[in-house]
């Protein structure tokens, strides 16, 4: 039998196939190991972009509670100063800046973590803010407390001043009308005057032409001394007020708020306590009627005495 030996050709071919196949076998791995990264790394990917999304959820609702219980206390407290007016304003900032890194589309753990180091800074400020503003209401009420007290100490002292007003008011009423004169012992003359110039007397009423009246003013503790004004009312027989302008006629008004014609005024220098005779001539511009002629005489508002003069 004839023995057959390998050729070098049919060698190298064997050791060509094994290497060809072990090649094949290792991009295979290669390829099975680099989908299995591949599928390893994206869900690690889209594990960290869900923690990411909820973290962002649960941060959003962490800055919207801060947000509404900031809200609520400046709608709650009208209590303002500098201070508050301050942490208006960083507080405002602070949200923009929050807002702004919450709703960055790329936004990583780095942002996220800034955004919740804000949000417990201004949970912080916000906490500030409340205290600060109980504090200002506390003054506040302490503020209208004291003015509360002050108003009724106010209220009290004025309703003292009015009732001292009132007793003094009521005592000057007193004193006022304390000090009004009374005239008395009437006397009254109807006088005719020759071309002498020499006065007669008459009873008649053609004949007369002036009046002379006197009357005394009493003792007075309370009047002051001092020129005291006296209306003189002469009424004629008909009851019309005598008036005659050129001799000082005019009005006044009496203390029941009636406004009175006066026919004359006369202004008298009293002495306090003092009886005082006043004397005066009223000279008619017309003639006398018969009659009955009436003096009233004022002081102070009030009438203080009356005369009557008959002429024939």
């Amino acid at each position: 039998m004839a023995q057959h030996s390998e050729t070098p050709n049919s060698g190298n071919n064997r050791i060509i196939i094994i290497a060809l196949a072990v090649a094949l076998v290792a991009s295979w791995a290669y390829i099975i190991w680099d989908k299995n990264r591949a599928r390893n790394e994206k869900n690690k990917t889209d594990l960290i972009i869900f923690t990411t999304s909820g973290e962002r959820d649960e941060l959003k609702r962490q800055l919207d509670e801060a947000s509404s219980r900031y809200d609520e206390l400046k709608t709650a407290s009208s209590a303002k100063d500098s201070i508050i007016t301050s942490r208006d304003v960083e507080i405002r900032d602070k949200k923009d800046k929050i807002e702004n890194l919450l709703s960055r589309a790329n936004a990583g753990r780095k942002e996220l973590a800034e955004a919740r180091a804000l949000i417990e800074s201004l949970n912080s400020d916000i906490d500030r803010y409340k205290v600060r503003i109980q504090e200002l209401e506390g003054k506040n009420m302490q503020l209208t407390k004291e003015k509360d007290s002050v108003t009724g100490e106010r209220d009290q002292l004025m309703k003292q001043y009015d009732s001292a007003k009132l007793e003094i008011s009521g005592r000057d009423m007193v004193i006022d009308v304390g000090s009004t004169l009374h005239a008395s012992s009437f006397n009254i003359e109807a006088l005719f005057e020759k071309r002498s110039g020499k006065e007669v007397n008459t009873e008649k009423a053609r004949k007369a032409d002036k009046l002379r009246i006197s009357f005394d003013l009493d003792e007075n503790l309370i009047a002051p001394s001092g020129t005291k004004q006296l209306f003189i009312i002469i009424t004629d027989p008909s009851g019309k007020v005598i008036l005659n302008t050129e001799s000082g006629s005019g009005r006044f008004v009496a203390r029941d708020g009636k406004e009175l014609a006066y026919t004359q005024r006369v202004d008298v220098n009293y002495v306090q306590n003092q009886r005082q005779t006043v004397n005066f001539v009223w000279k008619q511009a017309g003639t006398f009627v018969t009659g009955n002629y009436r003096i009233e005489v004022y002081h102070n508002g009030f009438k203080i005495g009356e005369g009557l003069r008959p002429l024939r």
